[in-house]
């Protein structure tokens, strides 16, 4: 679970300006950070499926945040996918 201390500095790193809460860019880390605490969850405790549901779902919004980022800003969407270490 993120604390909001671990959230505010994922938001400091990621955003585009100091009151940028909202972006394409910090809510697909916010999401990234989420989806790798959720999945060493789910490496502890397989049988969880309504976990494994919920991650999913974000692994599906990320990807929608992504593309959307990738279609307006394509310079943009270099740095930050470099930046978080996601498309190999």
């Amino acid at each position: 679970m993120l604390t909001t201390k671990k959230k505010a500095a994922i938001m400091k790193d990621a955003a585009r300006h100091d009151t940028d809460t909202g972006s394409a860019e910090v809510q697909i880390a916010l999401l990234s950070k989420r989806i790798d605490e959720l999945t060493k969850h789910l490496k502890k405790n397989t049988k969880d499926f309504h976990s494994r549901r919920g991650l999913l779902q974000m692994v599906a919004d990320r990807r929608s945040h992504l593309r959307y980022l990738e279609n307006s800003d394509k310079r943009r969407y270099n740095a930050l996918v470099k930046k978080l270490g996601l498309k190999k």
